[in-house]
């Protein structure tokens, strides 16, 4: 600073006025600091003009930290000497909270920390007076204040006053308050008009408007080209949602000619502005492909921003990925917690999902947290969702999240069995063990039939073991065998393990122990220890095929390492004889 400058500075600062008079000169040139300084002078003295600038000083970081505790005392001091300026800003900022005012109401709305009634205080007065803003900020009080403050009456109220000296923002509140009442063609044809003399204005929010109106055709034909030019206006004006119709629309070409590049620039702006749905589109772009390969990776990352956000299928998509091993490490207590969260936001798929993967004993119960996933079941359940039912019934059985209760089991397995094939297995199998209800095994074989017949491997092995004894009605080798067989096609090794013995003689069915051999050898490939046992068998003795102590041996040894004790003798005396 220059010499001459300290000195006309230090000699304004004598008195208040001459203080301010220098600070209005230091502002204009934007010296900011130096003006701040003065400012204060006369500020302190309770020149009210004074007071104001140095309250917006603190407001708007120029020259001085930010500090909005310190604007809102100066201001307030301002606003208490019916400064109208001071009023507006200390009214806004009531609205928005620590936010900069900048922003417009209708563009970023009331903070979740509003205080109405501070704003109402500050606002009054001043669009008494006549302050054109200070009357678009008591029609938005009113529009969406709490209680009793809300009163969409008066809002419009003040809203036509603004509007009535052309305030783009006075135009917007009546036109969309007086839409949302219209109950005529003319009343709906005069809101429109408002909205339109806003967007005209260049209102970024009118625009917004004007497109979600041309997209619905409401009191207007619809125009998917002029719904997509006003999003794309409200779009580069800065509005989140309409970034992420305008990109949906030019990525879909709804409106315009389809331009996916272009598209996806603007859902990727919105999603990473916030926009939940936007990121969930980005997610889905990379997990289609287009001209190049999915990126699983990638829409891992946008799924995860979408479902940080918020959106329920995201936070179900990326616990997908998490419990699949899918552009991301796999792990089933990360899956646990997103398939949690979008069961929580009311998604039912992902409460089957976190349902199942809880009873499959994958999670670590000190990493996930314990979740009430009986209770969205039971309450599903006693509307008649007959999946909801049967995950219950699986909760009760298993006793997850409550006590185990056989007999609340029985009733929901019955219940869901009327459409659910697993139900029909799991009712069954209760009849036959006597869980909960009363053993009965010709009810079981029925419900056991059924869910065989849809295919279910686990009730098709448990109906071939009561047709091979006799269990609930008469014996039946030959359809106990079919019905191995059928499981053992899906890849059933207790299936494979069964037809081996079956084949291999006895049980009133001719032998074929090469078939049997070749099951023993399917079941044993997929470590079911006792086939390997019986493998083991047939190699040492050459049953069905050359003898093979060497391979024998292998088999014995993986039999044994999975617990079954008959195999040791079976090695001891292969190592005797290969002992010289």
């Amino acid at each position: 600073m220059r010499l001459q400058s300290k000195l006309t500075d230090r000699l304004a600062a004598r008195s208040p006025q001459g203080a301010l008079a220098r600070a209005r000169t230091l502002q204009s040139e934007r010296q900011h600091a130096r003006a701040f300084k003065l400012f204060s002078l006369a500020a302190s003295a309770g020149i009210t003009e004074a007071e104001r600038a140095l309250g917006l000083y603190y407001l708007s970081g120029q020259g001085v930290p930010p500090n909005t505790t310190q604007a809102a005392r100066w201001l307030g001091l301002a606003a208490e000497k019916n400064d109208i300026e001071s009023q507006r800003q200390l009214a806004t900022l009531s609205l928005l909270g620590t936010a900069s005012p900048a922003g417009g109401l209708f563009t970023a709305g009331a903070s979740s920390g509003a205080d109405f009634n501070a704003a109402l205080r500050w606002a009054l007065p001043a669009a008494t007076a006549g302050d054109v803003e200070s009357q678009v900020l008591m029609g938005f009080i009113h529009m969406v204040g709490p209680g009793s403050l809300r009163d969409n009456d008066k809002a419009i109220e003040w809203f036509a006053k603004a509007a009535a000296t052309g305030s783009p923002q006075g135009h917007l509140g009546v036109g969309t308050l007086s839409l949302y009442r219209a109950d005529t063609d003319a009343k709906t044809f005069a809101a429109l008009a408002h909205i339109r003399a806003a967007a005209e204005a260049g209102l970024t929010a009118g625009h917004h408007y004007l497109a979600f109106v041309h997209e619905h055709a409401i009191g207007v034909q619809g125009d998917p080209s002029l719904a997509t030019q006003h999003y794309a206006l409200a779009a580069n004006g800065g509005i989140r949602d309409a970034q992420t119709q305008y990109g949906y629309r030019l990525l879909h070409g709804i409106g315009a000619k389809a331009n996916p590049v272009e598209g996806e620039t603007w859902l990727r702006r919105a999603g990473l502005a916030g926009d939940a749905q936007a990121a969930a589109l980005v997610a889905g772009i990379y997990l289609e492909g287009g001209e190049l390969p999915p990126s699983f990776a990638e829409a891992a990352n946008w799924f995860r921003l979408a479902a940080e956000a918020g959106h329920s299928g995201s936070a179900r998509a990326l616990g997908l990925f998490y419990l699949t091993g899918t552009g991301v490490a796999r792990d089933a207590d990360a899956a646990a917690i997103w398939f949690r969260q979008a069961a929580q936001g009311g998604d039912t798929l992902a409460q089957c999902d976190l349902a199942t993967l809880l009873l499959s004993g994958r999670t670590r119960p000190n990493f996930t947290e314990i979740t009430p996933v009986h209770e969205w079941f039971e309450k599903a359940a006693e509307s008649g969702d007959l999946i909801a039912a049967f995950n219950y019934a699986v909760c009760l059985a298993r006793g997850l999240g409550m006590a185990q209760d056989d007999a609340r089991a029985a009733i929901y397995f019955r219940r869901a069995a009327e459409g659910i094939v697993n139900a029909q297995y799991w009712y069954g199998t209760l009849l036959l063990e006597g869980r909960g209800v009363a053993t009965d095994p010709e009810e079981a074989r029925i419900w056991l039939q059924r869910a065989a017949d849809f295919g279910a491997a686990d009730a098709q092995v448990s109906l071939a073991l009561l047709h091979l004894t006799g269990q609930g009605g008469p014996a039946d080798a030959a359809r106990a065998r079919d019905l191995y067989e059928q499981a053992a096609a899906q890849g059933h090794v207790e299936a494979m393990f069964a037809l081996g013995v079956l084949y291999g003689g006895g049980h009133d069915l001719p032998a074929d122990r090469a078939r049997s051999l070749a099951w023993y050898w399917a079941a044993a490939e997929k470590n079911h220890a006792r086939s390997a046992l019986m493998l083991g068998r047939y190699l040492n003795l050459g049953i069905a095929t050359a003898r093979d102590p060497e391979a024998a041996l292998h088999w014995f040894t993986r039999a044994l390492q999975a617990g079954i004790a008959e195999a040791a003798p079976e090695i001891a005396a292969l190592q005797q004889v290969a002992t010289p």
